[in-house]
């Protein structure tokens, strides 16, 4: 298979692939290793786990140095994704013999992704402006509540806000409410200092401001500055004000963890996150979330598979995004999938960090 050389040449999304046939090859003049590793890659992204595992354990009988070492890393893959934890220990044994290290670890996948989940896609960082016009910003929050019954927006970036903004979070924060979901705001100090500077006693506008100040102090809970912004609520806009209710007054902010890239800085902790067996996606909701981060993290722990449209798709929505000058990073793919995203072209626009083993 020739390398790609302008993915964002490339358009996916009416492209029709049919399933693997038997007689499927890899060009001859291509490095064996690449060969093999993209075969397999293939066969796997089409559900032919029994091709892959004899195509694999075949690679690894003759590729046992040097740049071989990958196909090592995918069938490892393999077995740990299928379970064949026998299989495991005896390939990290020939492992330890070829290559002179330590083997990679047994850990069990399957009990990761709930709490990957939980702890990566449950937070939210918005930059920027918390304006009426920032579409993705709310977007990228809606679809995330969607997605997670707890989801934390962490407003601490904001440097800017308008009444159209605050109607707009006050909305998506009922809505939560009343679909049994919890919105929880973080960076309150900054977002209040922002607030205070729109609202004054006595000129009845941006009176969302002033709703969204009063839902503050009362998450803050901040009895006795409630209190006064009621009053004044109710003096210049002749209204009654929202009430105290003691029951929502929020616990203290959590400090979100931050993740290393492996190059020792650190990064967002929250992240767009896959997960499963992918097929036939469109990610319809990435560029909301990649309009709100940079760089734009994909977190790929809890990801089985994915197939070669959805790969493709992948890479037109984020060559898009790359266009705009934002860094992509792929994290903790398995070794199977990473060589998938080699073979569409995605490693041309993004960056892959294995999990350490």
């Amino acid at each position: 298979m020739n390398d790609i050389d302008d993915p964002s040449s490339l358009d996916f999304s009416d492209f029709v692939f049919s399933e693997s046939s038997p007689d499927f090859h890899i060009e001859a003049e291509i490095d064996p290793v690449d060969a093999e590793a993209q075969e397999a890659a293939i066969l796997y992204a089409n559900g032919q786990d029994e091709m892959v595992r004899t195509l694999l354990e075949n690679a690894v009988r003759i590729h046992h140095f040097g740049p071989g070492e990958r196909l090592w890393m995918m069938l490892f893959d393999l077995y740990k994704l299928s379970g064949q934890k026998a299989a495991f220990e005896a390939l990290e044994i020939d492992y330890a013999q070829s290559f002179e290290k330590s083997p990679p670890g047994w850990r069990d996948r399957s009990s990761g992704p709930a709490k990957t989940k939980e702890v990566l896609a449950g937070n939210l960082l918005l930059r920027g402006t918390l304006t009426e016009d920032n579409n993705a910003a709310f977007d990228a929050i809606r679809q995330a509540l969607e997605k997670n019954p707890k989801l934390r927006v962490d407003l601490s970036k904001v440097s800017r806000l308008d009444a159209g903004g605050c109607a707009r979070l006050l909305s998506l924060m009922q809505q939560a409410r009343k679909a049994g979901r919890e919105l929880e705001l973080l960076g309150r100090d900054t977002l209040q200092a922002l607030l205070e500077k729109c609202v004054e006693s006595g000129r009845a506008e941006d009176r969302e401001c002033w709703l969204l100040l009063l839902e503050l102090c009362q998450l803050q809970g901040q009895y006795e500055r409630f209190e006064d912004l009621a009053i004044n609520y109710a003096v210049t806009f002749e209204v009654s004000p929202p009430s105290w209710e003691a029951k929502r007054v929020a616990a203290p902010e959590p400090v979100l963890k931050r993740a290393s890239n492996g190059a020792g800085d650190e990064v967002d902790a929250d992240a767009y996150g896959l997960h499963g067996d992918i097929k036939a996606s469109r990610f319809g909701d990435l560029s909301g979330y990649a309009g709100v981060h940079d760089p734009v993290i994909i977190d790929c722990v809890a990801l089985k598979r994915i197939d070669f449209i959805s790969a493709g798709a992948l890479l037109n929505v984020l060559t898009t995004v790359r266009r705009s000058g934002k860094q992509i990073v792929f994290r903790h793919p398995n070794h199977l999938v990473a060589e998938l995203f080699g073979v569409v072209g995605l490693k041309a626009v993004a960056s892959i960090i294995f999990a350490k083993h």
